[in-house]
């Protein structure tokens, strides 16, 4: 009799060993009206399941929070993580095809604030869709939460962006008495006389402060701006930095090297002409942190020796 009553006393340890764990691996969802970056209000009702975004930085979100298996569209250019670039394609970033995804029959569709006729559009059809704009780092996390409370992944979300504040502190850490040396982004300069760059409010300008650089055009009049030749020269950049796509410069640092004008600034004469992922810091998601470590890396390879 003993004998049974240990056993049946195991069974039942081992039986709510079981129901907790089931309950931890449950999805934390819990439906409601939802906020989105443009100020719509979303009624999420049921956990989604079939998901689609059509823009790159959404993608990552998703992915990086496990929810790949959910996704089942996205557009051409979502190509990173691998797995993405196997699901269907509803066409491109700003050009979205509609037709291509209410066929995919989706229960929510992220998409990006700028692409207002995907709202419109979509609401008329009564497709939950949410809007995200993040403005800075901080709208990114909040993006990051807000993905995770409609779609049942609270608690991976939180420890995404735990993740993330901690590279954050890091490297914010590692710059803060270092020297600021002065940085200019060419995001692209067929006329090398006038070329594009990043100015106050864009995320680019966001990332070389952090990253413990001081932006040239951090007081020009747009966010993004041409910046003459003479602002160039008279301010005298001591790093260029140039964003690639799949390794090739928009802009090639040759083109500067071999500029009679452009040859004569610090930076090209020091031979400080840098290339770095244009996806890692164009693409509001996850990887922006990685975009982050790798400008400050640029600006201060000393401090990561």
């Amino acid at each position: 009799m003993r004998l049974r009553l240990i056993r049946f006393g195991i069974c039942i340890v081992l039986l709510s060993l079981l129901v907790s764990m089931v309950a931890g691996c449950q999805q934390s969802f819990q439906p409601g009206t939802f906020v989105d970056d443009m100020g719509r209000e979303v009624t999420i009702e049921e956990i989604p399941e079939r998901i689609v975004s059509h823009v790159p930085g959404i993608t990552e979100i998703l992915f990086a929070l496990g929810l790949g298996e959910r996704v089942v569209g996205v557009s051409e250019y979502c190509d990173y993580p691998e797995e993405a670039k196997s699901k269907p394609k509803v066409g491109g970033f700003w050009n979205p095809s509609m037709e291509g995804i209410v066929a995919l029959d989706p229960d929510l569709v992220f998409t990006m604030g700028s692409v207002e006729y995907v709202m419109t559009q979509l609401d008329s059809l009564e497709i939950p869709c949410i809007a995200l704009q993040p403005k800075d780092m901080n709208g990114v996390l909040k993006n990051i939460e807000l993905v995770g409370k409609v779609t049942g992944k609270e608690r991976e979300a939180k420890k995404l962006i735990e993740d993330m504040q901690d590279s954050m502190s890091h490297v914010l850490a590692l710059v803060e008495d270092a020297p600021r040396p002065k940085v200019f982004y060419i995001i692209e300069a067929t006329d090398l006389t006038l070329p594009w760059t990043a100015g106050p409010g864009s995320f680019i300008d966001t990332l070389i402060t952090m990253a413990g650089g001081e932006n040239i055009a951090a007081e020009a009049p747009g966010v993004w701006v041409q910046f003459s030749i003479e602002q160039v020269v008279s301010s005298d950049p001591d790093i260029i930095l140039l964003p690639t796509k799949h390794g090739t410069a928009f802009t090639p640092p040759e083109a500067l090297e071999e500029h009679h004008v452009w040859q004569g600034i610090t930076a090209v004469k020091q031979g400080r002409i840098f290339t770095i992922d244009d996806d890692l810091i164009s693409r509001y998601g996850p990887r922006i942190v990685q975009g982050l470590e790798e400008i400050a890396r640029i600006i201060h390879p000393e401090l990561f020796e």
